[in-house]
């Protein structure tokens, strides 16, 4: 590959990519065999960071601008179903003691479970769900696996439902009265707000980077705000304490709550990987080489269904450990930091919302209480500021695990059939919108049948069942990478300890669903 090349005076939103076949610079050398069932990998150079960005040198200005974002996707996902619903709502009714300390070694353990996924696809290219087809006994087995657990775990709508309540309580000015119909409307008609910015994008990653900056930035800005303003040191305190001082979960809270904290803090737990794609399509090391899913608006490019890797080399390895640090600055400085932020505030804004309300958090009411908190003892401005809030935290969750699922059924369904990719003409697009259309109307449907916040729960109880099968998957592939991309030992001690600590509260959960738990609180 040649040396860096001129910058182009071009962001990555305007920067084509050629697949390794159409361009001299990433000339094959070979292949390289990774798992089963699958393609081999086809052999060639990673590029450089500012090949990919289209500039002179990556520097703090140009990090910032182009090389951050994927992570800022999960954190919009993030700051919202757990931040904003569970977290706060454990707090409210169980305080801090024993609910901050799973938060913390929650969001520890996820944060490098997604660098772990997130090496598989920098290093090949490939999308985790298509990586899972390299398991044994193969992809016939572990892809569609993998399409099912995400669809049944965010399917049921919890997160749009909330985000619908909330809507109507801005709308309306007063709190939503038990089973209304207008709020399930409103989180239809926000669910096709998220299809029409999609179809708006020339590269859908980077449309959902750019919105997540935006609502992220106005979001932690005007919850510092409030929560510097309104909430007493003590309570500030006893959240911070919280978060780092080891104890057991409080008495009298149940299996599901717990279980449904610990997965949806950060993420979600042992399905983190199915927003992980989004490094392909930033252009991350070989995904660089492979491809994106275009918008609507922007020029077709062609998506490879098999990913690419790169030689075990001098100039690679240098490479490979520049895209690395990249990756870890992303996930450490923007993922691991936002989603602590982001869950201190809401809990400690909610603590103080229940003490001077001296109302009960529960699942119906929790998408809105503090606005209504706000509102009997501050005034009324600050009612319609905390719904607006409300509002875009979790618009962020809608709009983030919405297209996730449509990407994650894309890059499955493209990967592993030749025959949809012959008529889909190789431009997953073909696919990608109508499903997304599809899976509006289902999601339409179903969250017209239990309270948002038990949808919740239930999502977040199904994404721990994730890590009692993708952390050993993930040990399978990262082991059988090109020697400089592959991880240390202690690496896999961490995702060990993943499926030990989210398998735990799954089973607890299943126990609890079907008789009686395994272990009481």
């Amino acid at each position: 590959m040649s040396e860096t090349p001129e910058p182009t005076g071009k962001g990555p939103e305007d920067q084509g990519r050629a697949p390794v076949e159409g361009t001299a610079e990433a000339a094959v050398t070979g292949t390289y065999a990774l798992g089963v069932s699958r393609p081999d990998l086809p052999v060639t150079d990673l590029p450089t960071p500012e090949e990919v960005f289209g500039v002179r040198r990556i520097g703090p200005k140009e990090l910032v601008k182009y090389a951050l974002g994927p992570s800022l996707i999960a954190l919009g996902i993030s700051i919202g179903s757990g931040e904003w619903l569970l977290g706060p709502q454990a707090v409210g009714q169980f305080g801090f003691e024993g609910v901050g300390w799973i938060i913390l070694v929650s969001a520890l353990l996820q944060t490098l479970y997604n660098i772990e996924c997130s090496r598989y696809v920098v290093a090949t290219g490939e999308a985790p769900v298509v990586g899972w087809g390299r398991v044994p006994p193969g992809w016939f087995l572990w892809v569609p696996i993998s399409v099912f657990l995400i669809l049944f775990a965010f399917i049921a709508g919890g997160w749009a439902a909330s985000a619908g309540e909330g809507l109507y309580a801005l709308v309306h000015a007063e709190l939503p009265p038990d089973d209304a119909e207008e709020p399930r409307l409103w989180a239809i008609a926000l669910l096709v707000v998220v299809f029409l910015m999609a179809a708006a994008a020339r590269r859908v990653s980077r449309t959902l980077e750019l919105a997540n900056w935006v609502m992220i930035s106005i979001i932690l800005i005007t919850l510092l705000v409030l929560c510097v303003f309104l909430v007493p040191f003590g309570i500030w305190w006893d959240g911070i304490t919280g978060f780092v001082t080891p104890a057991a979960p409080p008495e009298g809270i149940t299996a599901t709550q717990i279980g449904g904290l610990a997965g949806f803090t950060a993420l979600a737990s042992g399905l983190n990987w199915y927003v992980m794609g989004h490094y392909r399509d930033k252009g991350y090391g070989m995904g660089h080489r492979v491809g994106f899913i275009a918008g609507l608006r922007g020029r077709r490019v062609e998506m490879l269904p098999s990913g690419v890797t790169f030689p075990d080399d001098e100039k690679n390895r240098g490479l490979w450990k520049r895209w690395y640090r990249l990756l870890l600055t992303d996930m450490w400085a923007v993922f691991f930091a936002g989603a602590i932020i982001g869950m201190l505030l809401p809990t400690i804004l909610m603590a103080h919302a229940v003490e001077i309300s001296g109302q009960e958090v529960t699942q119906e009411n929790v998408p809105t209480f503090v606005a209504g908190a706000l509102d009997a003892e501050y005034g009324r401005w600050l009612f319609y500021i905390a719904l607006i809030l409300g509002v875009l935290i979790l618009f962020t969750t809608q709009l983030g695990i919405f297209e996730a699922m449509v990407r994650v059924t894309t890059d499955a369904a493209h990967a592993t059939s030749p025959r949809l990719r012959t008529l889909l003409e190789g431009d997953p697009r073909r696919f990608y919108y109508p499903f997304m259309l599809l899976l509006l109307v289902i999601i339409g449907v179903i969250l017209h049948l239990a309270l948002p916040v038990s949808l919740v729960q239930w999502s977040a109880n199904m994404s721990n069942l994730g890590a009692l099968l993708f952390p050993f998957m993930l040990m399978y592939l990262n082991s059988r990478l090109p020697r400089p991309a592959r991880p240390r030992p202690w690496h896999y001690v961490i995702l060990l300890l993943n499926f030990l600590f989210f398998g735990f509260f799954f089973l607890n959960f299943i126990a609890d669903f079907i008789g009686d738990p395994l272990v009481t609180f």
